[in-house]
């Protein structure tokens, strides 16, 4: 859920609305083909996250197919679901994260997949297909595209400066000695994922106490705290800004790759807290109002690909759940086990899942307390 994205919102909305003003004059003739695909199928709506596909890929899928691709970007699973569910925009593919899914399948938001159509969905590894079955439980609605975790970057340098040992758990992350040098993650569910799991209990919690104690956990470390932040925490802790930082498993090929380029003179390493963690996917889904379903399931199967998969991993770098493409890797990438985790190691670890609408309500109120506090 959490990704490398840029701060596309007003970007996203803007080519939102433009599209819609466009649909506008044709809804009539729009509607007519609800249900199925378009009687013109030559295009695609797709709905992504920033910096979340290899653009070459969406040149190479036109090409090939002769469909016009109409790509638009949002930031987060809470922008692009209030346009999915209005469904003014008719995007024909769109990439969510697991929670989101569910909230998706539950409100009757997402077309079932034609399989017949996504022949190459045996190049996603069954362990993935597994996966994706806490949030799509009979694999109707999802192909898996990327997943990983989430977990502790930190600077060797700095800790070792600070007299702090290495991060083990989530619980280090309270280290009164780390005043102003913590890095935490601007979102509602993956704050209190932290601050659930350090206490023990599970992430998917709708235990008002349980969430209350994590509040006040959250509360009493933002004097701990620099910044909350999305993507920046890559950023700044390859600058040195800070010693640790929540982070998502998918930026450590990019980070690795720049501290041996930039010679920094320090380490950054990656963690997986002892407590557990987030084990997110996200998966392409088709929107029930889908005007071009059998296209969108083209663009399913072109992804599926190992080629095309290997090459959206070598831009992305998050993980691939695609075997085919985990295939083509060089061994060393496929030992990297920050990239590459044993799902068998990820104890106590879980996939988020979509709480309802009582529990989204009690999260987002707890949350504006936290950052108002």
């Amino acid at each position: 859920m959490k990704k490398r994205v840029s701060a596309l919102s007003l970007a996203a909305l803007t080519a939102a609305s433009a599209l819609l003003a466009g649909c506008g004059s044709g809804q009539e003739a729009a509607s007519s083909n609800a249900g199925g695909a378009s009687k013109g199928a030559g295009e695609l709506y797709v709905y992504n996250w920033g910096e979340y596909i290899d653009e070459s890929v969406i040149d190479q899928f036109e090409e090939e197919t002769g469909i016009t691709v109409h790509y638009d970007m949002f930031e987060t699973n809470e922008e692009m679901y209030p346009i999915i569910e209005a469904g003014a925009v008719n995007y024909d593919v769109v990439c969510p994260s697991d929670y989101m899914i569910q909230k998706m399948r539950e409100n009757d938001l997402l077309a079932e997949i034609n399989f017949d159509n996504v022949p190459n969905i045996d190049q996603i590894d069954p362990a993935y297909m597994e996966m994706a079955q806490a949030f799509d439980p009979e694999n109707k609605y999802a192909v898996p595209y990327c997943w990983g975790t989430v977990g502790i970057l930190y600077n060797t340098q700095r800790l070792e400066e600070l007299g702090v040992e290495p991060p083990t758990k989530w619980a280090d992350l309270w280290d009164e000695r780390l005043k102003d040098e913590i890095l935490m993650q601007d979102s509602v569910r993956d704050a209190f994922m932290v601050a659930l799991k350090k206490d023990g209990y599970s992430m998917n919690s709708t235990d008002e106490a349980e969430l209350q104690q994590a509040k006040q956990d959250l509360i009493d470390q933002k004097p701990l705290v620099q910044a909350y932040v999305i993507d920046q925490v890559r950023d700044k802790m390859i600058g040195g800004e800070a010693a640790v930082g929540v982070i998502y498993s998918g930026e450590m090929l990019y980070i690795q790759d720049e501290v041996a380029n930039l010679d920094l003179g320090y380490s950054l390493e990656y963690v997986l807290p002892e407590e557990g963690t987030n084990l997110w996917l996200d998966g392409w889904v088709i929107p029930k109002n889908a005007k071009n379903k059998e296209n969108a399931e083209k663009w399913i199967d072109f992804l599926c690909r190992p080629e095309i998969a290997l090459a959206n991993f070598e831009y992305i770098t998050y993980p691939t759940p695609n075997k085919g493409a985990f295939e083509l890797l060089d061994p060393e990438m496929q030992n990297n086990k920050v990239v590459f985790p044993d799902l068998d190691s990820l104890k106590n670890s879980e996939v988020f899942e979509y709480l309802g609408e009582d529990a989204d309500i009690l999260y987002n109120e707890l949350w504006k307390e936290v950052k108002s506090n």
